[in-house]
């Protein structure tokens, strides 16, 4: 469970005794391992929560997107150990490291934020995840502009590495919607390369 400092404090087992240094006897507790720091006034007391399900918690309005999701969905090869979510009007990335992982959040367009995101539960814990044409837009949106669509090809596939059945198995109306709102030269040049893909079979 998530709790704040003032939480911890206002509990049984701190009202108990008279702590001349509430705060250092917090202290004390993090460090037996009793709570985890996740930021400034924020812990959590459960070491085996999913990394995912604390994202949310940490900074937000936020969602899990970037390798994160795309690897959740096996759409690239590797495992990502830290956690990385999407914010908006944030102006700024936010790393925040905690005992569990790191977490990662970085701005994608306010008019595409609330698109594409699914409410998802592990282990009875809720969380906010892109969809696949959703974390692959914001992953485009976020690396370096292709040239054409050649240069394009080989960020996918080489640098990338995506899997290539799934890609050709996205929703290709919602990959064109995408590249009408998200005003990058990545998303639009996706939306030319699938459109090319299928006119070619």
């Amino acid at each position: 469970m998530i709790y704040t400092g003032e939480m911890i404090l206002d509990t049984y087992s701190f009202k108990e005794e008279s702590y001349s240094n509430p705060r250092m006897k917090l202290s004390r507790e993090v460090k037996s391992g009793k709570y985890m720091r996740l930021k400034r006034d924020l812990y959590e007391d459960d070491r085996t929560v999913p990394n995912i399900a604390l994202a949310q918690a940490i900074y937000g309005p936020s969602y899990i997107s970037f390798d994160y999701a795309l690897s959740y969905y096996g759409m690239i090869p590797e495992h990502p150990y830290n956690v990385s979510c999407a914010t908006y009007k944030k102006r700024k990335d936010k790393v925040f490291n905690t005992d569990i992982c790191s977490f990662y959040y970085s701005d994608v367009p306010s008019q595409v934020f609330h698109l594409g995101v699914e409410y998802m539960s592990i282990r009875d814990h809720a969380f906010y995840m892109a969809t696949m044409e959703k974390a692959l837009c914001d992953k485009l949106y976020k690396v370096r502009p292709a040239i054409n669509l050649s240069e394009f090809e080989e960020l996918l596939f080489d640098d990338m590495r995506l899997e290539e059945d799934l890609l050709f198995n996205l929703n290709k109306e919602t990959i064109k919607e995408y590249s009408e709102l998200y005003r990058c030269r990545n998303v639009s040049l996706l939306d030319r390369y699938l459109c090319s893909e299928e006119a070619s079979q």
